[in-house]
Protein backbone atom coordinates (compact mmCIF):
# COMPACT_ATOMS: atom_id res chain seq x y z
CA UNK A 1 0.00 0.00 0.00
CA UNK A 2 1.17 3.33 -0.96
CA UNK A 3 1.41 5.85 2.07
CA UNK A 4 -0.75 8.00 0.24
CA UNK A 5 -3.61 6.91 -1.99
CA UNK A 6 -5.42 8.00 -4.60
CA UNK A 7 -8.81 8.76 -3.06
CA UNK A 8 -10.65 11.83 -1.77
CA UNK A 9 -12.91 10.64 0.94
CA UNK A 10 -14.12 14.58 1.61
CA UNK A 11 -13.90 17.88 0.36
CA UNK A 12 -13.71 20.97 2.91
CA UNK A 13 -15.19 24.23 2.59
CA UNK A 14 -14.40 26.76 4.89
CA UNK A 15 -17.45 28.68 6.28
CA UNK A 16 -18.62 31.81 8.20
CA UNK A 17 -21.64 30.92 9.35
CA UNK A 18 -22.56 26.44 9.70
CA UNK A 19 -26.49 26.84 9.79
CA UNK A 20 -26.42 29.27 6.95
CA UNK A 21 -24.39 27.01 4.69
CA UNK A 22 -25.34 23.70 5.30
CA UNK A 23 -29.27 25.12 4.83
CA UNK A 24 -27.79 26.86 1.44
CA UNK A 25 -26.16 23.61 0.16
CA UNK A 26 -28.90 21.72 1.01
CA UNK A 27 -31.41 23.61 -0.91
CA UNK A 28 -29.04 23.92 -3.77
CA UNK A 29 -28.59 19.80 -3.97
CA UNK A 30 -32.49 19.54 -3.30
CA UNK A 31 -31.76 17.81 0.18
CA UNK A 32 -34.09 18.25 3.69
CA UNK A 33 -32.36 19.25 6.55
CA UNK A 34 -32.83 19.37 10.21
CA UNK A 35 -31.15 22.60 11.21
CA UNK A 36 -31.09 21.29 14.89
CA UNK A 37 -28.95 18.77 13.92
CA UNK A 38 -26.07 21.02 12.44
CA UNK A 39 -23.69 21.54 15.20
CA UNK A 40 -20.83 23.35 15.02
CA UNK A 41 -17.85 22.96 13.95
CA UNK A 42 -18.64 20.45 11.26
CA UNK A 43 -21.55 19.47 9.09
CA UNK A 44 -21.05 16.38 6.74
CA UNK A 45 -23.96 17.72 3.98
CA UNK A 46 -25.23 13.78 2.69
CA UNK A 47 -23.80 13.68 -0.92
CA UNK A 48 -24.07 10.68 -3.54
CA UNK A 49 -21.11 8.75 -4.52
CA UNK A 50 -18.14 7.91 -2.76
CA UNK A 51 -16.89 11.94 -1.84
CA UNK A 52 -17.94 13.62 1.05
CA UNK A 53 -18.64 17.24 1.74
CA UNK A 54 -17.90 19.03 4.64
CA UNK A 55 -19.02 22.39 5.73
CA UNK A 56 -16.02 24.07 8.37
CA UNK A 57 -16.98 26.44 10.46
CA UNK A 58 -13.88 26.20 12.76
CA UNK A 59 -15.34 27.53 15.85
CA UNK A 60 -12.63 25.74 17.95
CA UNK A 61 -9.68 27.13 15.80
CA UNK A 62 -9.40 30.68 16.88
CA UNK A 63 -6.20 31.31 14.83
CA UNK A 64 -8.06 30.42 11.94
CA UNK A 65 -8.70 32.99 9.62
CA UNK A 66 -11.21 32.84 6.82
CA UNK A 67 -10.71 33.89 3.28
CA UNK A 68 -12.82 32.52 0.65
CA UNK A 69 -11.79 30.69 -2.05
CA UNK A 70 -11.32 32.52 -5.66
CA UNK A 71 -10.95 29.53 -7.63
CA UNK A 72 -13.54 26.73 -7.97
CA UNK A 73 -12.96 24.14 -4.69
CA UNK A 74 -14.99 21.29 -6.61
CA UNK A 75 -16.76 20.50 -9.34
CA UNK A 76 -20.94 19.65 -8.61
CA UNK A 77 -22.35 17.69 -11.44
CA UNK A 78 -25.10 18.79 -14.01
CA UNK A 79 -27.16 16.61 -16.33
CA UNK A 80 -27.94 19.74 -18.41
CA UNK A 81 -25.53 22.71 -17.83
CA UNK A 82 -28.54 25.43 -19.29
CA UNK A 83 -30.89 24.54 -16.34
CA UNK A 84 -28.27 23.97 -13.28
CA UNK A 85 -27.45 27.48 -14.88
CA UNK A 86 -31.03 28.97 -14.91
CA UNK A 87 -31.66 27.02 -11.56
CA UNK A 88 -29.26 28.88 -9.58
CA UNK A 89 -29.68 31.96 -11.02
CA UNK A 90 -33.50 31.55 -9.64
CA UNK A 91 -32.04 31.16 -6.81
CA UNK A 92 -29.97 34.59 -7.01
CA UNK A 93 -26.56 32.22 -6.88
CA UNK A 94 -23.83 34.83 -8.17
CA UNK A 95 -22.66 33.44 -11.06
CA UNK A 96 -18.28 34.58 -11.31
CA UNK A 97 -18.16 32.84 -14.88
CA UNK A 98 -20.55 32.16 -17.62
CA UNK A 99 -21.00 29.00 -18.83
CA UNK A 100 -18.11 27.62 -21.57
CA UNK A 101 -18.97 25.06 -23.95
CA UNK A 102 -16.29 22.49 -25.20
CA UNK A 103 -18.09 20.66 -28.34
CA UNK A 104 -21.34 19.17 -27.60
CA UNK A 105 -21.06 17.29 -24.83
CA UNK A 106 -18.95 19.17 -22.16
CA UNK A 107 -19.43 22.47 -20.46
CA UNK A 108 -19.14 24.43 -17.02
CA UNK A 109 -19.90 27.49 -15.30
CA UNK A 110 -18.61 28.88 -12.06
CA UNK A 111 -20.51 30.33 -9.46
CA UNK A 112 -20.14 31.06 -4.99
CA UNK A 113 -21.84 30.06 -2.13
CA UNK A 114 -22.88 32.43 0.14
CA UNK A 115 -19.48 32.70 1.79
CA UNK A 116 -18.00 33.73 -1.78
CA UNK A 117 -15.96 30.26 -2.05
CA UNK A 118 -15.93 29.61 -5.82
CA UNK A 119 -18.07 26.07 -6.81
CA UNK A 120 -17.92 24.88 -10.49
CA UNK A 121 -21.18 23.22 -12.31
CA UNK A 122 -19.93 20.97 -14.51
CA UNK A 123 -21.27 18.33 -17.48
CA UNK A 124 -18.65 16.19 -16.67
Amino acid sequence: MKPIQNQIPAVFIHVRDLKKSAKWYSDIFGLDIDLDKVVSPVYNVPMKGETGLTLDDHTFDNQFKFQPSPNPIANFMVAVIDKAYDFLQQKHVKIVREIERIGQDFAWFNFADPDGNVLMACTC
